[in-house]
């Protein structure tokens, strides 16, 4: 008799710790799959940050200061910010943060291996045309060529976290800024062992590992010409994508000719080297950031050259005739819900 309830009690036991088991998986795979959300503007635009899982909430509240501690640091209007002393350094070194430093650093490296499609160093022309204002203008070429002197990345000095810009240079990381702040929201997502976020800071799309259910993430892209719409949707894990185009700021001049933020450094007019928009995936936000940039820039002519030093990442560009071209890599997880033709390119 006493052996029957010794099993049986065993079987109970058993059956306690297996439902205890099944309960508490039960409940990590529930807490894995709760959304937490967070709206914040800074850096000019909106943003919206999610993450899932127990540890969500508290991402998010280290997520928030961080973006509010780099938009202190990194703004070039802010006269409290560190971009903004070195904008009106004199010529003079200053100290600043390590963040500061290390982003201006990454920013110089994009310059130099996009052949100067990308510097930071053009802001006073950007100024120039109304950018940072809205009080839009067409700048007389004089003074277009007088500004140009001083657009010049490679004489920016970088010694630990020392800057020295020339005097009368001035620099703008908002080609980086967004992606280097969508880099850091996720490291601090990671730090959490959150393993399922996206992030979308006004439009640059950074997503952390699959969605909860292991899906991959469907991000769309705006159509160019009719930015209220889309133009195709893809499907990411892990990666950022990332859009400059000559749709997302821009005026008509007196001339009927329409003028975007997007500067050419080469000649300090509103990039018009054949592209509407081009759209960067790949695993680092600073690197995408910069790239959309650097390729619009580039446009048709130059854009292969620069496409090929970046061989893992993937690129979306649309010519101004209406056409979409995307790489290779992509082709499975990319769907064209516009009207234009879209082909595969192939970068030797």
């Amino acid at each position: 008799m006493s052996y029957k309830v010794i099993k049986i009690t065993a079987l109970i036991c058993s059956l306690l710790v297996f439902v205890s088991c099944k309960a508490e998986n039960t409940s990590q795979k529930e807490d894995a799959a709760v959304s937490h959300t967070r709206d914040v503007f800074a850096m000019d635009t909106y943003m919206n940050l999610t993450a899932y899982g127990a540890n969500g909430e508290k991402a998010l509240d280290d997520a928030e200061k961080r973006i509010l501690q780099l938009e202190s640091e990194l703004s070039a209007t802010s006269e409290t910010s560190e971009i903004w002393k070195l904008d009106h350094s004199d010529g003079e070194a200053v100290e600043v943060s390590e963040d500061t430093a290390g982003l201006i650093g990454k920013a110089l490296d994009m310059c130099e291996m996009t052949y100067g499609c990308l510097d930071i160093t053009v802001y006073p022309v950007l100024k120039e045309w109304g950018f940072t204002t809205g009080d839009y203008r067409i700048p007389e070429p004089p003074r277009i060529e007088e500004l140009l002197r001083n657009v010049d990345y490679s004489e920016v000095k970088l010694d630990g976290k020392s800057i020295t810009l020339p005097d009368d240079m001035q620099i703008d990381l908002g080609a980086v800024a967004k992606g280097y702040t969508g880099d850091e929201i996720l490291e601090i997502m990671r730090s959490y062992d959150v393993k399922s976020a996206i992030v979308n800071l006004g439009g640059n799309v950074q997503a952390l590992g699959k969605k909860p259910d292991g899906s991959e993430w469907k991000v769309a892209v705006r159509d160019p010409f009719q930015p209220e719409t889309d133009m195709c949707v893809l499907e990411i894990d892990d990666s950022a994508v990332i859009t400059s185009g000559n749709y997302e700021r821009f005026f008509i001049g007196d001339d009927g000719k329409k003028y975007c933020h997007i500067i050419d450094p080469s000649d300090g007019y509103p990039a018009d080297n054949g592209f509407v928009s081009v759209t960067v995936i790949g695993k680092s936000g600073v690197v995408c950031d910069a790239l959309s940039t650097a390729v619009f820039v580039a446009g048709t002519d130059n854009s292969p050259k620069i496409m090929s030093e970046f061989a893992d990442y993937d690129f979306i560009v649309v010519s101004d005739d209406e056409k979409i071209y995307y790489t290779q890599r992509i082709a499975d997880n990319f769907k064209n819900i516009s009207s234009m033709p879209a082909e595969v390119i192939v970068i030797d």
